[in-house]
């Protein structure tokens, strides 16, 4: 294990781009370890500067363990500072006769956690329940995601916890989406969620997407975001949630997907004002 994750304190990760490295080098922004798809490539450029950890494209509900590959996951766990093995709470609609999207009928809720029990109890059975976390998915109808409403309930989000003995990844940005949805106050959908078995927090801005005509993650942080982020993390410093590992900042990445998310400027003014907030917890 790198040196640096030796300590206890709360660490700052941030998603590798080739704009947060140069930043790095230029000495205009500085954090803990750099959060990494599971990309072999992506990996080995980031540990060059900081220690790595990887954020597993693993989908409860869907079977795709396989698809991942279990010596992919181990040789990462041996070879980076990846702490635990994440899981998004995330079955497809499609998947499921007869439920629709925005379906508010309890009646699925059981075939739903059916579904994500059984790809979690691999990974616990494999890796052990204190080393795998489980993410809250957010709201998004377009395929492949296409997530049913019912699974942003915290209800089942934090049944699913309790029931496999995971920890909880929660994600800000997915919970303010959520709440959007539902149609509640994005505190108390927060304060619903399974704050007490917080293992790892992610935050990052949410937006208008005029192309998906919809808000959606991964921006740059608003002065909403912000009010948010520092509501959270004072929870975690008063001892109301559980404490992290670490908080990832998800702006930023490489390819065209994240061409227009992944700017400098933002970086060299979001990542300090983070740190910060992170040193401050």
């Amino acid at each position: 294990m790198h040196p640096i994750l030796k300590a206890h304190r709360l660490k700052l990760a941030v998603n590798y781009s080739p704009q947060a490295a140069q930043l790095l080098d230029d000495g205009r922004i500085e954090f803990d370890l750099y959060k990494s798809t599971d990309w072999p490539d992506m990996v080995e450029t980031a540990r060059q500067q900081r220690p790595v950890y990887v954020h597993f494209p693993l989908l409860a509900g869907r079977a795709n363990i396989g698809t991942v590959g279990w010596q992919r996951i181990v040789g990462f766990l041996d070879q980076t500072a990846t702490r635990y093995v994440n899981t998004h709470l995330a079955p497809c609609a499609a998947d499921f006769d007869g439920l629709t999207l925005d379906s508010r009928d309890s009646s699925y809720a059981d075939l739903l956690a059916d579904a994500m029990y059984r790809d979690i109890v691999l990974l616990v059975n494999r890796f052990g329940a204190d080393r795998v976390i489980l993410e809250l998915a957010c709201w998004d109808p377009d395929p492949p995601w296409q997530i049913p409403r019912l699974v942003l309930e915290p209800e089942l989000i934090t049944r699913m916890v309790e029931q496999t003995g995971c920890g909880f990844l929660l994600d800000v940005a997915h919970a303010r989406l959520n709440a959007m949805c539902l149609g509640m106050d994005e505190r108390e959908y927060l304060s619903r969620l399974p704050v007490n078995r917080i293992r790892e927090l992610h935050v990052t801005g949410v937006a208008y997407d005029a192309e998906k005509g919809r808000c959606r993650d991964h921006f740059a942080m608003s002065a909403d975001d912000w009010r948010l982020a520092e509501w959270a993390l004072a929870q975690i410093r008063r001892g109301q949630w559980a404490r992290p590992w670490a908080v990832a900042l998800e702006y930023g990445g490489t390819g065209p997907h994240f061409a227009y998310r992944s700017r400098a400027d933002v970086l060299a003014a979001d990542v300090p004002r983070l740190y910060d907030l992170v040193r401050a917890s």
